[in-house]
């Protein structure tokens, strides 16, 4: 049983051993470049300063029945298994592009947009659900807006892009 039990540990060294790279050098000045570009974004509040009222009103839906607030973010849904539904995001130091690039491997193709000077994307399905996200610095917002099963009463990306335009106009 020793016997076997070292084989292993022995087994598990030298596997480990490989997955280095060798290269004991300090990290390349572009690696250092790219994790330090950019600064903080601003603060944004709780859910974006964006108030229950202006949400129920950018989405047309008379009530949510119910309003998530976290240190991640907010969340405002409606009844029904895949009832509507709006969230905001706040990200600090996390790359919008790869926020990006998940709506676009799940088949929401993003398009650049701006707002208020800053760059983001918006990326929808088939008018129905909608999310925009707009970068600051180091830093990202992100609206989202699901109509799920119903019929949308606004159009998903011009409610994203009214929530995130109050957020950005509201920022400190």
């Amino acid at each position: 049983m020793r016997g076997r039990v070292a084989i292993g540990l022995a087994v598990c060294g030298i596997l480990l051993a490989g997955c280095g790279t060798g290269d004991d050098a300090a990290p390349s000045s572009q690696d250092s470049a790219e994790a330090s570009a950019g600064e903080p974004g601003p603060y944004f509040g709780q859910c974006g300063s964006v108030a229950d009222e202006e949400v129920r009103g950018a989405f047309a839906v008379t009530a949510f029945t119910m309003i998530t607030r976290n240190s991640v973010g907010c969340e405002w849904e409606v009844a029904g298994f895949s009832g509507p539904s709006v969230s905001f995001s706040w990200y600090r130091g996390s790359p919008i592009d790869r926020e990006r690039s998940g709506s676009e491997l799940i088949g929401r193709p993003a398009e650049d947009i701006e707002i208020d000077g800053n760059p983001g994307f918006s990326a929808a399905t088939e008018g129905y659900m909608c999310e925009v996200g707009v970068r600051f610095g180091k830093d990202f917002v992100h609206w989202s807006v699901s109509y799920g099963d119903l019929r949308p009463s606004a159009d998903p990306c011009g409610v994203a892009e009214q929530l995130a335009s109050l957020t950005v106009e509201r920022a400190q």
